[in-house]
């Protein structure tokens, strides 16, 4: 069985109500439960979350909360790994036993079904434990700089500033959307980062939205590339 599990609990900080905000024209987490229910990929798509109203809206764009999330999984501190073990868990205790878990996350209104479909693929071709997307850094990581109290300037690798840009290696960041896993993996406490495969998107569609000002920009590009192939 292949389960789509949705992490969206109710305390968030930064935007309150992030998971469930309006966001051109319905509420964020309904974007994630549409794109799992288009891809045709999995027989359950699950919400876990602590929050009645968010339970109560992602029942109503047709995801299933079948179980609360405790609190001690609801917290700031809570990582994304242990809190997709608890719903695999909560799951195989209903007679759902999955084989492949999808955790998708609530904020991604760029996120394409392509996209979920091809890192399938990646995990499904089984030399690796994950698979999800990262966008490329917009310059060279090798360049970074430091800023000392003082506001002057420093290389943080000294020894590339003499390298050209197109010698030095590309460098990747997770873009936030997703995380396809075995059942297996989650439940032994991999991390992604270290046990997965990359899918690489235009950095454009990698939007994480913590603070306002990623929500505007995500509104933007969200109007600016609706339709918009890669």
């Amino acid at each position: 069985m292949r389960l789509a599990i949705i992490p969206a609990r109710g305390g968030s900080k930064r935007i309150p109500r992030k998971n469930i905000k309006p966001f051109a024209g319905q509420p964020m987490i309904a974007y994630a439960i549409r794109a799992a229910q288009e891809s045709g990929l999995f027989d359950r798509i699950v919400v876990s979350t602590d929050d009645d109203e968010i339970a109560a809206i992602a029942r109503q764009f047709g995801a299933e909360v079948p179980f609360m999330r405790p609190p001690e999984l609801s917290d700031d501190h809570a990582g994304t790994v242990p809190v997709i073990a608890h719903a695999i868990d909560a799951c195989a205790a209903l007679g759902w036993q999955a084989t492949q878990v999808c955790c998708i996350y609530p904020g991604v209104p760029l996120l394409r079904v392509a996209d979920l479909r091809a890192a399938h693929a990646l995990l499904d071709a089984g030399d690796a434990d994950y698979a999800f997307t990262v966008a490329p850094f917009p310059a060279a990581v090798q360049r970074a700089l430091r800023r000392g109290a003082d506001g002057k300037m420093a290389p943080f690798n000294p020894e590339f500033v003499r390298t050209r840009t197109q010698d030095l290696e590309p460098g990747y960041y997770d873009a936030g959307q997703f995380y396809w896993g075995t059942a297996a993996a989650w439940q032994r406490g991999q991390s992604p980062h270290e046990n997965g495969k990359g899918l690489v998107i235009p950095e454009w569609r990698a939007v994480d939205i913590d603070t306002p000002d990623d929500w505007r920009r995500a509104e933007l590009a969200f109007q600016a590339f609706a339709g918009i192939e890669d």
